[in-house]
């Protein structure tokens, strides 16, 4: 946690979490001793290629695993509260009111067979104690906020009825429906064209400023962590490699795999004609990681140290932190 943090500010702490899988032949470690703080009215971003255990983490703050194969140590304090202690009861009071989610792909998350504005009804009337009409009133009010068109025809509307942008304000909509404190986005603009990719993530931030939400925001597109985050936390085989306010990260990232990723995208000054540079290899097998640091097999400094050592975390300052033995810590 940053020193400039203090406890009144932190709205979630995450100590040490391990997320294991025992579906197949050999357990799997999807997270692996993840801390991570989000403070009140903050945005961060989880950055990393697929597989990097960004989803599992976002969703066990909602414990949404199959709990008969898996296994969750650590603790996750939302608010005060330790998710991984709370009953089914506790559990289906905290999901949506405390905390929501906007899923990658609305048309799947959503229920086919209801109207958009029955299933935001119906959250409504789960958490609070009004009326039909009032919860409906909310529901049409929700979807002028989201700068959905037309919003009372819309609320009538199925979800196969309305466009993938469309789909997505709506689906903020239904997170947003009971007052969130904490709102998890799992790569919500993925299936979106691009044009609109950026008027949801813009819409997001706005939401964002003008609710004080705190949002953790995970995707692969590390320009869309820069327009919508405050910090970014960068994963790697389950770990966090690197983590820190998003200036930092961008204009002094201390991870071989931070610089590679940054590398690997084009940006302002990048040459036309100029081939993007990739990242070689592929990521470990979680069943069958090497000894040493995790991502030495692709690494171009990677040393026989490298291979022999697990990396411990580096505070380089009181708010950027990575792990690699390379690193020294500020004195």
């Amino acid at each position: 946690m940053s020193e400039m943090a203090t406890a009144t500010d932190i709205l979630v702490d995450i100590h040490n979490l391990n997320v294991t899988f025992n579906a197949g032949k050999k357990p799997v470690r999807a997270v692996d001793g993840v801390n991570l703080c989000v403070n009140s009215g903050e945005v961060i971003a989880l950055i990393g290629e697929s597989g990097s255990g960004k989803s599992v983490t976002l969703r066990s703050i909602l414990k949404l695993h199959p709990p008969r194969r898996t296994v969750m140590q650590g603790s996750i304090n939302v608010a005060g509260r330790d998710v991984l202690k709370m009953s089914a009861d506790e559990l289906d009071a905290f999901r949506g009111n405390d905390v929501s989610m906007i899923f990658q792909e609305p048309l799947l998350a959503l229920d086919p067979v209801y109207t958009v504005g029955d299933q935001i009804i119906e959250a409504i009337l789960r958490h609070e104690k009004i009326s039909r009409a009032q919860a409906k009133a909310r529901a049409l009010a929700l979807f002028e906020r989201v700068r959905i068109p037309s919003p009372e025809r819309r609320l009538n509307a199925y979800p196969h009825e309305m466009s993938g942008g469309m789909r997505q304000r709506a689906m903020i909509s239904l997170a947003l429906a009971s007052h969130p404190k904490l709102l998890l986005a799992d790569e919500p603009t993925t299936a979106l064209d691009a044009t609109v990719q950026i008027q949801i993530l813009l819409l997001l931030r706005e939401l964002q400023r003008e609710l004080g939400l705190s949002v953790i925001f995970v995707t692969h597109d590390i320009g869309a962590a820069v327009e919508v985050a405050d910090r970014i936390a960068v994963m790697y085989a389950g770990r966090i490699v690197e983590e820190g306010p998003v200036r930092s990260i961008i204009r002094e990232p201390a991870h071989p795999y931070t610089k590679a990723l940054l590398r690997s995208v084009a940006h302002g000054s990048f040459a036309k004609g100029t081939r993007l540079e990739t990242i070689a290899g592929s990521p470990p097998d979680l069943a069958n990681l090497p000894p040493g640091c995790s991502f030495a097999d692709r690494c171009g400094e990677v040393t026989d140290q490298c291979r022999a050592i697990d990396p411990a975390e580096v505070w380089l300052n009181e708010q950027h932190r990575a792990r690699c033995i390379r690193l020294v810590p500020a004195g």
